[in-house]
């Protein structure tokens, strides 16, 4: 049955094996598509940000092709990306970007190597058995104090596998509420912005083909500063 609950305590192991297959297929046309408008405004507004706070690096976790990469070095930063996908993190490396194919649940990097982080619709693939584990690993990997910048896509609480996906395997999406989302990140560090935006229509819709209703988060999380 479309949209169907996925199972509870599904392998996460197959969660990201079966996102890996389905964004290895998709990494060309992903590739191709333009950012939204509100994305690149998002993502402009975190260099600025970044900036102001003499911020010259970042990971992002969820590369895809590296359209953000691309931006953000574009700006003068240093970035390293991180994708589940093979297929994505080659067109990554075809922009002379730095990325390599990684788990969010366990990042290649040292505690603390870099000062910021941002990765957007894709924590929304972690199921609420493993998003703890990750964005736990995101505060380890960044330093003290830093901003991890995160986008999802908002719901009702429920674990569904996306109606549109009409070639197996589906994608898996933990759609969490406002409350769920600030709840989850807070017990990490602190929420200090978060923001939300009505779905558009078009290139501005999210996922689901018209099923869900929903809107965009962003939120910035700020990791625990070090002890005095």
């Amino acid at each position: 049955m479309e949209g169907e609950p996925r199972p509870v305590g599904h392998e996460t192991g197959n969660y990201e094996a079966d996102l890996a297959t389905y964004y290895n297929r998709e990494a060309a046309a992903r590739d191709a598509r333009p950012l939204t408008p509100r994305r690149v405004a998002c993502r402009d507004w975190f260099i600025s940000f970044l900036k102001s706070e003499h911020r010259h690096s970042l990971l992002e976790l969820g590369c895809g092709s590296g359209i953000d990469g691309l931006g953000f070095v574009q700006a003068g930063l240093h970035y390293c990306g991180v994708d589940l996908s093979e297929e994505s993190v080659r067109l990554a490396r075809a922009k002379s970007l730095e990325a390599s194919v990684a788990s969010g649940r366990s990042l290649p990097f040292a505690d603390a190597a870099f000062p910021a982080a941002w990765t957007m619709s894709t924590l929304l693939h972690v199921p609420n058995s493993a998003i703890d584990d990750v964005v736990r690993e995101l505060v380890r990997v960044t330093a003290p104090g830093a901003p991890i910048a995160v986008g999802l896509w908002s719901g009702d609480d429920e674990e569904v596998l996306n109606p549109e996906d009409d070639i197996e395997p589906r994608r898996f999406f933990s759609r969490r509420s406002d409350a769920a989302v600030q709840e989850i990140f807070g017990r990490h560090g602190k929420v200090e912005h978060f923001e939300t935006w009505p779905e558009g229509v078009g290139p501005e819709s999210g996922p689901g083909a018209g099923q869900w209703v929903q809107h965009y988060q962003f939120l910035v999380l700020r990791t625990p500063a070090p002890p005095n």
